[in-house]
C-alpha cells in the first residue's frame, strides 16, 4: 500500500463526480484543495462530515479551498446521497479503488480509512491525516487551522 506524505507530489487521478463532471487533480493546480477520503455514502458520520462542509460552504470559500469527497461508491449513489443531503462538495466515484491504494486509505479488507489530504496549488501534499478509526472527521475549522499553519 502506498503512502503519500507531506511534501510529496499528490499522484494525479482522473474520476468521475457527482453534477456529470470529472475531475483531475493536474488540472486543478493554482488552486488549494482537500481531498476527502470516506467510506461511504449515506453512513452516519459520512453525512455529518458532507453536510459540515455544506453548512461551512462560505467559509470554505474564504479560505480559498476546494473539498472534493472520494469513495468507491457510484456517481449514481453519490448523486443520491447529494440530492437527499443538500450537498455542495463534489462527490468522486474510485470504483476501482485505484485512488483509494494510490493514497494509501484503504484498510485491511478494503474499508477506506477516512482521510484528508491537503494539496497546494503547485500540487504538493502540505497536510495528511489518516484516521485509524472513521469515528470522527475533520470539520470546515479544522481544515482552516491547517491552512492557517500552511500559509
Amino acid at each position: 500500500m502506498a503512502k503519500v506524505g507531506v511534501g510529496t507530489e499528490a499522484p494525479d487521478f482522473e474520476l468521475p463526480a457527482t453534477g456529470g463532471r470529472t475531475y483531475k487533480l493536474s488540472d486543478m493546480r493554482g488552486k488549494w484543495v482537500a481531498l476527502a477520503f470516506y467510506p461511504g455514502d449515506f453512513t452516519p458520520v459520512c453525512t455529518r462530515q458532507f453536510c459540515s462542509y455544506r453548512d461551512g460552504d462560505d467559509h470554505l470559500e474564504e479560505l480559498g479551498i476546494e473539498v472534493l469527497g472520494i469513495s468507491p461508491q457510484s456517481v449514481d449513489s453519490h448523486e443520491r446521497f447529494t440530492a437527499e443531503h443538500g450537498l455542495t462538495s463534489p462527490l468522486l466515484a474510485d470504483e476501482s479503488r485505484d485512488v483509494l491504494r494510490a493514497y494509501g486509505v484503504l484498510a485491511p479488507g478494503g474499508i477506506v480509512r477516512r482521510s484528508i489530504f491537503i494539496v497546494d496549488p503547485e500540487g504538493i501534499v502540505r497536510f495528511r491525516h489518516v484516521a485509524l478509526l472513521g469515528l470522527h472527521y475533520k470539520d470546515v475549522s479544522d481544515l482552516g487551522e491547517a491552512l492557517a499553519a500552511l500559509r
